[in-house]
């Protein structure tokens, strides 16, 4: 994969559809409200990912900006997260259950978080094909996050995310300015293995 510093193009090595390229994890974002019908739109996306045997482990816990839920779940933010994620349409922590009947037992569903992650990937592209920027965050409180979204031992939670229409730089506080960009991608040759791992190629 090339990376045209010029314009900050993101060009792909091989054929992909281009939504795969444009999409992009902005912080600045308008505050504007997002309607039921577009975020329920990209949950839906989300239900169609596939998971191990079926069991859909993916769980999500969801606010609006204008709702009273809003305030405790950006609350369990870090600071640094916390100053521009204020301006979301909706924050959203992606979970799973790691457990599921099957054929009367309940197993261990050891691919819980890797199907959590499909199921946050559909959302984001579904987002993203609707005009709205998403950015998923691993900076959150997480001994506090299952007590405050009220989750038994049975679920875990993997990342917070934003959702909302882009902004400019003047939306955003400055110290992020030069990280609200698209970035690169490591070259495939560098990340696939034909047979066995052969290693880590910088």
């Amino acid at each position: 994969m090339s990376f045209d510093t010029a314009d900050n193009a993101r060009r792909s090595e091989h054929p992909v559809h281009p939504s795969f390229v444009e999409r992009w994890s902005s912080r600045a974002l308008t505050g504007e409200p997002i309607p039921d019908t577009d975020l329920l739109t990209c949950f839906e996306a989300a239900r169609w990912a596939p998971s191990g045997f079926n069991a859909q482990p993916v769980r999500f816990v969801y606010a609006h900006r204008d709702s009273e839920d809003f305030g405790r779940l950006l609350g369990l933010l870090n600071e640094k997260n916390r100053s521009w994620a204020h301006k979301a349409s909706a924050i959203i922590f992606v979970l799973s259950r790691k457990d599921f009947v099957f054929n009367g037992q309940t197993v261990q569903v050891h691919s819980h978080a890797f199907d959590a992650g499909a199921a946050w990937s559909a959302f984001a592209h579904q987002a993203h094909l609707l005009g709205y920027a998403t950015r998923a965050i691993g900076g959150f409180d997480h001994k506090a996050a299952p007590i405050v979204l009220n989750l038994p031992n049975t679920h875990a939670v993997h990342v917070a995310v934003t959702i909302g229409r882009r902004a400019g730089l003047s939306d955003l506080p400055e110290t992020f300015h030069a990280q609200e960009t698209p970035s690169a991608r490591r070259p495939l040759h560098t990340f696939i293995h034909q047979g066995q791992f052969q290693g880590e190629s910088e």
